[in-house]
């Protein structure tokens, strides 16, 4: 079974037949049957001349001529690193570190406004690398989604429509966003599991990142005066994190005012699909955040949006509709607008996990004082945190620029969603352009 995507150049062989699948990119989105593994095609979507920064040195990358890689043979496969699922996106688990971890409450979180219902999708993560070719030792991630015996129609499609997003994205070999996750290429085992690979540029997210540094708060409250002996290095270590926050939102920014531009919504927007290639703040200079999780992109281009809803977008659309939203413009806008208001919360999120002691504040809880308790009165939300010294930092924060964190988050999380900037506005925010450190 291949997937693939319109308006690129590679077709299957030995094809015997092709079943449509409806889903959010509906023209194109097809599962092409055959009777042997994935093969090799060409896809030149990589720019000549690629500079990645890493965390030690600049690190060039000669893809210019990749291929999607489509044949099991050509990849290793490494460790077990996680799994995280969509069975109930309606219920909520703690985060788990260790070899069995399951980002399940982050990425239900990003899921509830998908309405994919009981769907029995479960995504497994193993790490691995290119083993021959021109690209062997090439380090990958896999993204391993079950058969439609194990995990129903829904894991096709959102495999489909996952591979058909970044192919879209990764068309024009001169215009590659560095703030999205590369893919590589992917397989079908013999039992129908859909493995895409995807170059592993980072092992962390920016879910970790933010659970890691409230830890850090925790340890550092209970070390007291002892642990900052230097008058100076609290100060210090808090306008790294200024900074390094600031970065990381604006890769977030600048990979979405990329999808945008060329008419792709994320849809799954949180703190776990985005991957970083350093938590240490000291080399935020270095720091490349990346988008992943596009199983719920939209391609919002008018042809189709015409055609109706995709089963994916379906929620999508029924909130469009509940707001007001009718026509093909007033849908895409609404869309776009979605997107902006996820990337709000992911603000909110980071203006204030990073900088509160753990278990003050997760995205849950803040989700639910944001437009819950204070519907999304964010003049209110700065009140009650200012009552609140456990919130302190957090506070200082969103107040640098005379309050600009606080306008920003106001605006992302506007209640009318004519009113919210698009993605290049909020990346020349003042608070964004640093202006305020």
């Amino acid at each position: 079974m291949l997937i693939t995507s319109p308006g690129l150049s590679f077709i299957a062989v030995n094809t015997r037949k092709t079943q449509k699948i409806h889903g959010n990119s509906r023209p194109g989105f097809s599962v092409f049957s055959h009777s042997s593994s994935f093969r090799r095609r060409s896809l030149h979507c990589f720019p000549k001349d690629l500079h990645l920064k890493s965390r030690n040195k600049n690190r060039k990358l000669s893809l210019c001529k990749a291929t999607l890689i489509t044949n099991a043979d050509d990849y290793e496969v490494g460790r077990f690193v996680g799994s995280y699922g969509f069975m109930n996106i309606t219920s909520y688990s703690t985060f788990q570190s260790g070899p069995d971890f399951e980002y399940s409450s982050e990425v239900m979180e990003r899921l509830r406004v998908q309405d994919v219902g009981e769907g029995q999708v479960k995504i497994r993560l193993y790490e691995g690398r290119i083993a021959r070719g021109p690209f062997k030792g090439t380090r990958v991630i896999f993204k391993v989604y079950p058969g439609q015996r194990a995990g129903g129609i829904e894991a096709d499609m959102m495999a489909a429509n996952e591979l058909n997003s970044h192919a879209f994205l990764q068309s024009d070999p001169n215009d590659i966003c560095q703030n999205i996750q590369i893919l590589l290429g992917g397989f079908e085992t013999k039992t129908g599991e859909q493995w895409l690979a995807f170059r592993n540029d980072g092992k962390y997210s920016a879910a970790d990142y933010a659970k890691i540094k409230s830890e850090a708060m925790s340890k550092d409250r209970a070390g007291g005066e002892q642990k900052f002996w230097n008058p100076f290095e609290k100060e210090q270590t808090i306008k790294r994190r200024y900074f390094y926050v600031i970065k990381l939102f604006r890769g977030v920014m600048s990979g979405l005012a990329y999808m945008h531009d060329r008419n792709r919504l994320h849809q799954s927007l949180g703190p776990s699909s985005v991957i970083l290639n350093t938590i240490v703040e000291k080399d935020a200079a270095y720091l490349v955040p990346q988008l992943r999780d596009l199983a719920f992109s939209v391609d919002v281009r008018f042809p189709f949006l015409e055609e109706g809803p995709g089963n994916l977008a379906e929620g999508l659309w029924r909130r469009a509709s509940a707001s007001g939203a009718f026509t093909p413009m007033e849908k895409r806008a609404f869309g776009i607008a979605d997107d902006i208001y996820e990337a709000g919360l992911l603000f909110a999120y980071l203006a204030f996990v990073p900088f509160c002691e753990a278990g003050i504040m997760d995205s849950l809880s803040l989700q639910r004082l944001l437009e819950s308790t204070f519907k999304l009165d964010i003049e209110a939300v700065k009140e009650y945190c200012l009552a609140d010294d456990r919130m302190l930092e957090a506070v200082k924060f969103l107040n640098l620029g005379d309050g600009a964190g606080w306008e920003l988050l106001q605006a992302m999380l506007n209640p009318d969603f004519r009113k919210r900037p698009i993605a290049a506005a909020v990346l020349s925010h003042r608070f964004m352009t640093g202006a305020v450190l």
